[in-house]
Formats: C-alpha cells, structure tokens, sequence
C-alpha cells in the first residue's frame, strides 16, 4: 500500500472515533490528570455565548465537556468580528450554533442549551444545574446580572466575570462562600443611584468604571465613555470589541478555572485581574468603592 494512502485511511479511522484521553493527551505536563479529570466533569454554566463563546470553545479544547449554555440572541454579521461563530452561523441562535462547534470539537460533549435571557425567574434553577459558573451577561440587564450572582452566592457556586476590555481582558473570581458577591460589593454603587432616582446600568456601571479608568488603556476609556453617553437615552450597548479582547477573555479566564479545580490561589474579587495587550501590562486592581 502507498505511503499517502496508509495515511489517508489512518486519518479517516482516528476521525470517526472520540477519544478522550487521546484528545487531552497533549495536556499532560500542564494539566495533571487529576486536575484534568475535574475539568472531565465539572459542570458549568455559561450565561451569555456571544463573549462567552470563546471561552466555551477554549474550555471544550481544554478538556471541559459539560455545558449548560444560556442566551436569547441571534448571531449577526457583526459579531463574526470577536464571537466564535462561522458566517454559516448567522440567523442562528447562539446557544445552538454554540452547541454545534462544541461537538464537532468533542462528540461526546453533555450540551443544555436555553434559547432565552436569564433573569430572576430561572437564575435560581440554573445554577442548581452546575457546579462553575461563566458570566457575560450583558451589563445592560443589570437586575439579570444581579439575579445570576445572588443566586450562585446563596447557593455557594463559583463564579467568574469576564469583560472585554479592548486589546486585553478582565476577569473576576467570587469563591463560594467569601462575603464578596458581586451585588455585595456594588450595593455602594446601586444605593448612590437610587437616590439620584437613576438605577440605570449607565449609572451603576459608569462608578465602577470611574474607579477602574485609570488602569485601563486610553482608548479603552475613550471607547467606554462613548458608549455610556449613547446608552444614557437607552440605546443598546454600541461598544467597540475586537478579536483580541475576546480571546484574551478565553485564555484569562479557562486560565483561572483551571487554577481554581488544580487548587491552586487564584485572585478573588472584589479584585479583577486585567491583562492590557496594548501595553503588556498584567494588574489586580479593586472594583469596590
């Protein structure tokens, strides 16, 4: 037989048939099989698969096969420029497209997928599902974010947050159990807006970032003060946000969900780690008042 055609018939045989072991096999050295037997089976859910989404691709590729994906959206041609989606994918709906490269990647892969927006009615029901939780919910739907981190801070889940921020990211870690949720450390934010009678996601977000400006890049602040102005009137969120963000989101984040099941110290809110690639620069900076 033919060299190349030994070849072609190896590689039609190893194509047809999942292998788990044989999928992490180049794992090994950087996650130990321990650690890599959590990330077999812990289960996570992601709330918003349009930044989401690359982190749920590069949580598939590390090993993770366990999903519960939640997301109202439909892909657009505009958000091929950061999302993981093909243009194939437009029209879809997030979740499900999501759920289709999960298991071109892992056949095997245990994939839930909502077609709908979290919030206050099925928060609760949807942590109960998991045992990590992802979040990129829209900032916008403020109470929704709030129901989500609430939920996993009674019930005693793990949460990270994750922003794009430009060329780089941010990402937040709430431990099960610290006394630092998310609705704990903005309730400074939420009561300073209330009394102004503007519990707004502009009102809320723009303290946060008023604390945080100074360690971000200048375009970023420039971006970020733009579209708070816009959706001051209640126009839908107009953020720029490129490639690099949205795979800096990944890495920092499947990063830290990794340290995090290894046992290993990872930074906890109310501190976000935030890695600039514009200017190479990795900090921990407080978001809390």
């Amino acid at each position: 037989m033919p060299c190349t055609d030994f070849h072609d018939n190896f590689h039609q045989a190893t194509m047809t048939t999942f292998n788990y072991d044989e999928f992490t096999k180049r794992n090994g050295g950087y996650i130990n099989i321990a650690t890599q037997d959590k990330i077999r089976n812990v289960r996570v859910l992601f709330a918003g698969c349009g930044l989401g989404s690359s982190t749920v691709i590069c949580a598939a590729r590390s090993g993770f096969q366990n999903f519960v994906l939640i997301d109202g959206d439909t892909i657009d041609a505009h958000n091929l420029n950061r999302q993981f989606f093909d243009l194939e994918d437009v029209g879809m709906t997030k979740v499900e497209a999501l759920k289709k490269h999960i298991l071109r990647i892992n056949p095997e892969a245990k994939v839930e997928a909502h077609v709908a927006m979290l919030d206050k009615n099925n928060a609760a029901d949807l942590v109960s599902k998991v045992d990590l939780i992802f979040d990129t919910i829209d900032f916008v739907d403020l109470e929704a974010v709030l129901a989500l981190h609430g939920n996993a801070a009674a019930q005693g889940k793990p949460i990270f947050t994750a922003m794009n921020i430009g060329f780089g990211a941010g990402v937040l870690y709430f431990p099960p159990n610290s006394g630092n949720s998310l609705p704990e450390i903005l309730q400074r934010d939420v009561e300073a807006a209330a009394a102004e009678g503007n519990l707004s996601y502009t009102a809320v977000f723009g303290r946060v970032m008023a604390r945080i400006g100074a360690h971000l890049d200048q375009q970023v602040r420039e971006e970020v003060a733009k579209a708070l102005t816009i959706m001051e009137d209640g126009t839908a969120c107009p953020a720029s946000q490129i490639a690099v963000g949205s795979f800096s989101v990944a890495a920092l984040a499947v990063a830290m969900m990794h340290d995090t099941l290894a046992g290993m110290e990872v930074p906890a809110a109310p501190n976000m780690v935030i890695h600039s690639f514009r200017n190479h620069i990795t900090k921990r900076v407080s978001i809390a008042a």
